[in-house]
């Protein structure tokens, strides 16, 4: 003890560049003190251990007292998060607050040495009772079983619903089987598997919109990485498969799913031979279940942020702890099972898959730390066709004219396409009852389920040749989907120069009514008039909520159109920032926006020139021009004269 006691108190070095040490005073004592009692109170090793597991053991011999402060907060709070160093001046009035918790550890720690005397006490006395307990227990676990009729009747009615079995669900048969059948995702595939497959398997996060194959695809590789030699994974390796918006955090750790739990005999579900023995019984979890293996964790965004904290805890150990007060290791009715849990923890070395919706700036920066990431596109139309068609293959259904292609118009996700696609089925198959050859699926059956769903089309193609005078199609992006803005603007002469006025979208931020104001003054300087001179009014058709300043060569180009009389080219989508100066300034979700392009049938894409290293030359069969300056833009936009006659 007294040993442990100097390792608590400070070490206070004689000179300290940069660090002012304060004097010993009460204080100081006071502090020692709380960590002495502490070590009377867990002992030695397992304040140690706590300090270890609560993050403190780095501020315990700090210089400063602060620290040492912060250490007594984690370990007495149990909250590792604390991240707050007291001052001098609030040190007094927390010592003062720890002390009545040490207190109080004390007084449960005194009641609780009774009890365990008078435990200790009742078992001596009952241990020939005890004894003959277990006998007849022996004796009553060799007997043979003997059914009641009603077991009987209860066991053959089980029996008989086993035997009834409903053909395999849509889902089911259409998912792919092999890595070739995943559509749209060849580097997101191609990524994973090299990381899983290789010695060093990394721990993974998967972004990506809903329904593209994220969790297929590490399931698929998983079994792909089993045939490679340099994989670690054995023929057995387990792929366990849980969502993160199901697992909540048990302060309590009675009900803990992912990383195990400890039934004490208290608990209501204890086994009742060691409930009756006053034996805890650890459950390992879904971690446990991985062991060799894949965790995939659906959603892992939405998971409870300790949960992540102790998940991150596990990840670094390989291993799954358990702790009970009613464990006791000298305790001979303790089953060396048991004891190996409670001593050694439960394997759990396992490759972490977590897979989200959510940006990545929206996950912890802790996990994203420890994890490779890999990013899943948003579907095309045509991949939504070709996975139509695949589907349609594996239903032995025939496809009527366009039906693969109306399918695309209602959804971006390849999950709902087949959810649609096995709806039309079904009509299909109603209206062809009695019919012979392959279920033909048209059109009207599309039709059918759209309207008996509430289905609208997703995006409907607004691209077109025909040029137009003060419309012009800029992008913006919600999660990992882009999509078409429409902007457009109309300008009269105001009917007294210098008094024009100008009107935008109230619903549009103040950002993108700030780009309103950096258009006029490029447009001042590009055409030589003045936006004062004009009563102006620019729309987002559709009344869209924008914000932002990625629109602003968007609503420049609207205005220098609506003003000037010059069509804008409407098979031509843009999108960056306009800076005073006319320069175009770098956007963000550059590779989500040319999915949107795409979706509404633009063929050329103009980015700014400092995201060219965003997005693959050509990306999606599109035509991308980087530009740097509003003069490159418009001479990209504005139709030339032959294309408008």
């Amino acid at each position: 003890m007294g040993n442990l006691f100097k390792f608590f108190q400070k070490k206070r070095p004689e000179k300290a560049p940069g660090v002012s040490l304060p004097p010993d005073n009460a204080l100081d004592r006071e502090i020692d003190a709380l960590y002495g009692m502490l070590a009377d109170i867990l002992g030695s090793d397992k304040l140690v251990i706590k300090a270890g597991k609560m993050d403190a053991m780095r501020f315990m011999r700090s210089p400063l007292r602060g620290e040492r402060v912060l250490a007594l907060q984690r370990i007495i709070l149990e909250n590792p998060t604390i991240e707050h160093i007291p001052t001098d001046s609030e040190i007094p009035k927390l010592i003062t607050a720890l002390s009545e918790r040490v207190a109080d550890m004390m007084a449960r720690r005194s009641l609780e040495d009774k009890i365990e005397k008078k435990i200790a006490e009742k078992l001596e006395e009952n241990h020939q009772d005890y004894v003959k307990d277990i006998r007849l227990q022996v004796l009553e676990e060799e007997k043979v079983p003997v059914e009641s009729p009603q077991a009987v009747k209860k066991r053959e009615a089980l029996e008989k619903m086993d035997q009834i079995h409903l053909t395999q669900s849509v889902m089911e048969l259409l998912r792919p089987k092999t890595l070739e059948e995943i559509v749209g995702q060849p580097r997101a595939v191609r990524s994973l598997f090299s990381k899983l497959s290789s010695p060093y398997p990394q721990h993974l996060l998967l972004y990506g919109p809903p329904g593209v194959g994220k969790t297929t695809a590490a399931r698929l590789v998983l079994e792909q990485a089993k045939g490679v030699e340099s994989a670690p994974f054995g023929a057995e390796a387990p792929f366990v498969e849980t969502d993160g918006t199901t697992l909540r955090w048990d302060p309590r750790d009675m009900t803990n799913p992912l990383l195990g739990s400890v039934h004490d005999p208290i608990y209501q579900g204890a086994r009742r031979d060691l409930a009756d023995s006053g034996v805890p019984e650890p459950k390992p979890g879904l971690v446990t279940d991985a062991h060799g293996g894949i965790l995939f964790i659906d959603e892992i965004g939405e998971m409870d942020a300790m949960l992540q904290n102790k998940l991150l805890k596990v990840l670094e150990d390989k291993r799954a702890y358990f702790e009970s007060t009613y464990f006791d290791p000298t305790d001979e009715k303790v089953p060396p099972y048991i004891k190996k849990l409670f001593e050694e923890g439960a394997p759990a070395d396992f490759v972490l898959i977590g897979a989200t919706t959510r940006e990545a700036r929206d996950i912890s920066p802790a996990l994203r730390s420890r994890c490779a990431e890999i990013y899943f596109e948003p579907l095309t139309p045509a991949h939504i066709v070709t996975i139509v068609e695949n589907a349609a293959k594996k239903l032995d259904a025939a496809l009527g004219e366009g039906v693969s292609s109306l399918i695309s118009e209602y959804t971006v996700e390849g999950r709902k396409a087949i959810n649609i696609l096995a709806d039309a089925f079904s009509f299909a198959l109603e209206r062809q009852r009695g019919e012979s050859g392959p279920v033909a699926i048209e059109k009207s059956d599309i039709y059918e389920v759209a309207q008996v769903s509430r289905l609208y089309q997703y995006v409907t193609k607004k691209a077109s040749d025909q040029p137009e005078v003060g419309h012009v199609f800029g992008l913006g992006v919600s999660g990992y989907l882009g999509s078409v803005i429409e902007i457009e603007a109309v300008a009269f002469p105001a009917h007294e120069k210098g008094k024009g006025t100008v009107r935008f979208n109230e619903t549009a931020g103040k950002m993108a009514r700030d780009s309103v104001f950096n258009a006029a003054s490029v447009m001042r300087r590009i055409t030589g008039q003045e936006l004062s001179d004009y009563d102006l009014h620019i729309n987002v058709v559709g009344g869209g909520n924008i914000d932002g300043p990625s629109a602003g060569t968007a609503i420049l180009t609207a205005i220098v159109s609506a003003v000037t009389n010059r069509p804008v080219r409407q098979d031509t989508a843009v999108t960056g920032e306009i800076s005073l100066y006319g320069k175009v300034r770098p956007v963000g979700g550059v590779f989500e926006k040319a999915y949107g392009a795409k979706q509404a049938g633009i063929q050329t894409l103009i980015i700014p020139e400092e995201n060219a290293k965003d997005i693959p030359p050509s990306h999606l069969g599109l035509d991308i021009h980087p530009v740097a300056t509003a003069e490159e833009a418009l001479a990209l936009l504005f139709a030339k004269e032959e294309d408008h006659g």
